[in-house]
């Protein structure tokens, strides 16, 4: 039958209200995967035994289980608890927890490196362990990830295709759909790898920005 990319514009809304759905979820999960990676890190590190040890469950759930399987159980499973979450929610809390477990690795290896003279310092200036640990030594062990947070929110983007499985019209949906009206893969398919790549060339120059801003600060 052979390729025929003149039947592209006219399922471009469908395509674009993917592509909005993908950026929505990306960005989304981000930002609970950075804020939980800081909160997990520091609850590894100095929150009292009771409390560390449920998270570290958590941390051990969600890094040796499939992603995929964990948007199962939150999605399908919260709802035999009575817990019934919209689809795109769902995305997010499992995307998002997923890779703050990750996240939180590497901010706890950064805190550790960080000299411990400086909480020393701001322990002396006054202020209190949390402050301390606010104010001075999370901002210093948050720059030095940077670029493999970085990274992690790239390969975030990949996986939030997963989030198709419980529903959500994401890019990868959305051009699943078209081809089952149009029965063209190979047009759709290629169209949405482009958009995956243009929003991934979007979040290095980004990344980029916030690396050469952290490094003009320092």
């Amino acid at each position: 039958m052979g390729l025929d990319f003149s039947i592209i514009p006219k399922y471009m809304d469908i395509i674009l209200l993917g592509v909005g759905w993908t950026v929505g979820i990306t960005v989304a999960a981000a930002l609970l995967s950075f804020v939980g990676g800081i909160i997990f890190a520091v609850i590894a590190l100095y929150a009292p035994w009771l409390i560390r040890q449920p998270f570290r469950l958590i941390e051990w759930v969600f890094m040796g289980t499939p992603l995929l399987l964990q948007l199962f159980l939150i999605y399908f499973g919260l709802v035999q608890i009575g817990i019934d979450l919209p689809a795109f929610v769902a995305g997010i809390i499992g995307l998002g927890l997923h890779f703050a477990v990750y996240n939180s690795e590497l901010i706890q290896t950064a805190i550790l490196a960080v000299d411990k003279g400086q909480m020393e310092a701001a322990r002396t200036l006054g202020l209190g362990r949390g402050q301390a640990l606010r104010k001075v030594v999370i901002p210093q062990a948050v720059r030095a990830v940077i670029p493999p947070i970085g990274n992690n929110m790239i390969a975030l983007l990949k996986d939030s295709a997963l989030v198709s499985v419980i529903g959500v019209s994401e890019l990868t949906l959305s051009a699943q759909r078209v081809i089952g009206k149009t029965y063209r893969p190979f047009e759709f398919y290629i169209l949405a790898a482009a958009f995956y790549y243009v929003i991934n060339l979007c979040m290095e120059w980004v990344q980029r920005k916030i690396e050469r801003r952290i490094s003009i600060s320092r």
